[in-house]
This record gives structure tokens, C-alpha cells and sequence, in this order.
């Protein structure tokens, strides 16, 4: 196991000043996104119909002693807009074919949303079975627009080599373990999970408990955190609408590993994960609206760093 950065929380910064800085706080494992929500500079689509542009960028990350995880190109590739999901699709398609190309073996995506129907206009996510139509849009939506796309697309990957990891996100068809291993078991063993645990939190699903249900279908791990405020939570319940930014009043916020829970629960759900075959990366993915990216790169690097330490020296003893 070792500790790795999504690097959209310095999107703002060159390529040689993320290699700089992250190696600079002992990090050398970096997870790069190539278009549809985190947009990034660092990794473009553009190296697939250009060798030199793609030498160079690989020769950038092995000259800095750097390794990729995973590219992510989080996106909605079953928007009910026709022009919109063929961006996002044609985003992940492109960026499989550069996972190829680099070596990397997992891209990461959300599973998409549809609409109520061919003509609609926008997403529309079921979250309760009554009244009844409700049930018929899930039904829908999975028979006629998960199933096609999601066969068809774990099939490219598979062809290709490489692993989709799916983040389990609310908003989207997949948001929970049952629902991730439902897409799993239509899509293929090409098809598992980017695991969030700090979208388990908020939806009262115990991360450490998901790990056991998931197993083998974690392929990519995001280091991010969850806070829950009871006092809020009575209010507006996990399903809260307010801006992240309106802190004082959501039920929940997202935080720096450390600052949801402590190091007792991440030493536990580090080795849970271990248990269930996952010895790979924890990609630090920074949305905590109470610290800099800066600030929070440091805290939660350093955080995960000391567990991680701690837990191999603990099995190395035991051995």
C-alpha cells in the first residue's frame, strides 16, 4: 500500500511544479484526470494522436521517479442529452485507449445517470420506489441504457486491457455497494469500483463493512473523508442540497483524511483492505472546503503516511 495524489487539487500548477511539490512531500504515485469533470492539464487526450507529445510526458514522469494509478475521466456517459453523452463517452473511450498506451491499468468514471425517457432533457436519479412510476424510470433505465452502454463499454476495456473503476457517487445509477456489484455483474470482472469511502459515510453505509461486501471488485482507492454534523442532520437528513461551502448548515462535509476520523478507524479500513486483496493505492483526492489544497495535500499525506508505516511494521513483526 502506498499513498498517491488525484492531482486535480493543483490543476492550477504546470506538470514539473506537481512533480516538484508532491515529491517534495514524499509522494511519487500521482492519478491524473483527462477531461469530463476533472478537467486537468497534466494528461491530455491529444498524446493519442501524437508520439512525441506521449514520449515526452512519459519520459517527464519516469525522469521524476513517478508512476500513475489510474486516469480518471469522471463523467455522465449516459446523459439523456445526445450531444452531451457523446462528449463523455468519447472522453472515457479516448481514455482507455491512453491507459493502453501508458501502461496505466485502471481509468476511473462515474456510471452516468439517464433521463426519465429518450426525450429527456436532463439526469433524473431514483431514489425511493413510490409512486410507483418512479419504479419504472429505475427499471428503464437500467434495461435500456445502462445494460447496452455498460456491456458494450466493459467489453472495450477488457479488449483493451484495462479496468474501469467505478466511483459509487449519488446522482448516478451506481452509488452504493449493491448497486456497483448490480453493474458489475451485467458489465463483466472489467467493471468494479474507484472506492470513495467518504461517500459511504454520509449515506450511513459502513465504509469498513462495504470493503468486505465489495472484495475483489476494488480496483482504485480515493483518501477522502467524511464529517458528520449532528446537529444538522436532523433538518435535512444525508440527502442535503446545500452548497459544500455553506459548512455552518449541511448535514455533512467532505474533509482531510484525519479530520471525519481518526487514525483508529483508518488503521482499520487500511488493513481491511488488505484482507480483501487490496494492497495498492490511496489516492488523496481533496475536496474539503475548510482547507487549502495545500494544506490539506500536506495534513493528509503525512496522516496516511504514519498509518501506513505503522501497519507494515506491525506485519512485518507479526511475520
Amino acid at each position: 500500500m502506498r499513498v498517491g495524489v488525484f492531482t486535480a487539487l493543483l490543476a492550477q500548477m504546470s506538470l514539473d511544479d506537481v512533480l516538484k511539490k508532491l515529491k517534495a512531500n514524499g509522494v511519487t504515485t500521482v492519478e491524473l484526470g483527462t477531461g469530463n469533470y476533472p478537467g486537468d492539464p497534466h494528461c491530455k487526450l491529444s498524446m493519442l494522436e501524437n508520439e512525441a507529445e506521449l514520449k515526452t510526458f512519459k519520459q517527464k514522469l519516469s525522469d521524476n521517479g513517478f508512476s500513475i494509478s489510474a486516469l480518471s475521466c469522471h463523467g455522465n456517459p449516459l446523459h439523456p442529452d445526445a450531444n452531451v453523452r457523446k462528449g463523455y463517452q468519447e472522453t472515457s473511450r479516448k481514455t482507455v485507449l491512453l491507459a493502453e498506451k501508458l501502461g496505466v491499468p485502471v481509468v476511473i468514471d462515474f456510471s452516468g445517470c439517464p433521463g426519465d425517457s429518450e426525450g429527456a432533457k436532463y439526469p433524473n436519479w431514483v431514489t425511493c420506489p413510490w409512486p410507483p412510476e418512479y419504479l419504472d424510470i429505475l427499471e428503464w433505465q437500467w434495461e435500456k441504457q445502462v445494460t447496452p452502454f455498460w456491456t458494450e463499454h466493459g467489453q472495450f476495456a477488457k479488449d483493451h486491457g484495462v479496468k474501469i473503476a467505478i466511483e459509487m457517487h449519488p446522482g448516478f445509477v451506481v452509488y452504493s455497494p449493491e448497486t456497483m456489484l448490480r453493474l458489475r455483474s451485467i458489465a463483466g470482472e472489467s467493471v468494479g469500483c474507484n472506492y470513495d469511502p467518504s461517500h459511504m459515510f454520509w449515506q450511513s453505509i459502513d465504509p469498513i463493512v462495504a470493503v468486505r461486501l465489495l472484495g475483489e471488485s476494488i480496483f482504485h482507492v480515493h483518501a477522502k473523508d467524511t464529517q458528520i454534523y449532528a446537529r444538522n442532520l436532523p433538518m435535512s437528513g444525508v440527502l442535503d442540497t446545500k452548497k459544500y461551502t455553506d459548512e455552518q448548515h449541511r448535514a455533512w462535509i467532505f474533509r482531510t483524511c484525519g479530520y471525519g476520523h481518526g487514525a483508529e478507524w483508518w488503521t482499520e479500513f487500511i488493513s481491511t483492505l488488505r484482507m480483501f486483496g487490496y494492497d495498492y493505492v490511496l489516492s488523496v483526492e481533496h475536496e474539503d472546503s475548510l482547507m487549502s489544497p495545500e494544506e490539506g495535500l500536506t495534513k493528509a499525506v503525512r496522516f496516511l503516511d504514519n498509518i501506513i508505516i505503522k501497519d507494515k511494521a506491525a506485519a512485518a513483526w507479526w511475520i
